[in-house]
């Protein structure tokens, strides 16, 4: 028998910042988006068990097409720019179930 999923979506948002030189998704800003997106999401009223799940995370080894993040169960690879990006990828992704394909990275 298969579990329910706890959370519908959970997102990722790669906050990390290497301090070797190398670019890196804290470089682009970020921590201020994914702070902005779970923002939206809680005013949105699409928090919570069974819903949506809005995570920091450390280095996700993507850093070259930074900034980015990954929307799970579905593995959904992006990047984004500016709020104009996160407001698609949450409007069109997580609340709509289309994948906002202009911002799309390769999951390879």
């Amino acid at each position: 028998m298969t579990e329910p999923l706890f959370f519908q979506h959970h997102v990722f948002f790669c906050v990390n910042q290497r301090d070797d030189g190398r670019a890196s998704c804290a470089d682009c800003g970020a921590l201020a988006s994914q702070k902005y997106a779970k923002q939206r999401i809680k005013e949105l009223n699409l928090s919570g068990p069974g819903k949506i799940r809005i995570n920091q995370a450390g280095c996700l080894d993507r850093c070259d097409a930074g900034p980015v993040l990954v929307v799970y169960p579905e593995g959904t690879w992006y990047t984004f720019v500016d709020n104009h990006d996160i407001d698609e990828i949450i409007d069109s992704h997580l609340v709509h179930g289309k994948i906002v394909q202009r911002l799309l990275i390769d999951p390879a």
